[in-house]
């Protein structure tokens, strides 16, 4: 992907759809292992991620 904030735009997909699929999820990783740090608003995407998976409103989805 390797656009600017891309973690954040991944986030955005999984919020839009209401689940983390595996894809988005394997994405995101590509994502931190290739950049080898997180900006600030690429954390904070991923917190309001796992507040929402919290909160039960974002679903992860098993792979097949």
């Amino acid at each position: 992907m390797r656009t600017q904030y891309a973690i954040r735009k991944l986030v955005e997909r999984a919020l839009f759809i209401k689940k983390l699929t595996p894809e988005i999820e394997n994405e995101i990783n590509s994502e931190l292992t290739q950049m080898g740090y997180i900006s600030d608003v690429d954390y904070e995407a991923l917190e309001l991620l796992m507040a929402e998976m919290d909160a039960g409103r974002i679903k992860l989805v098993p792979s097949l």
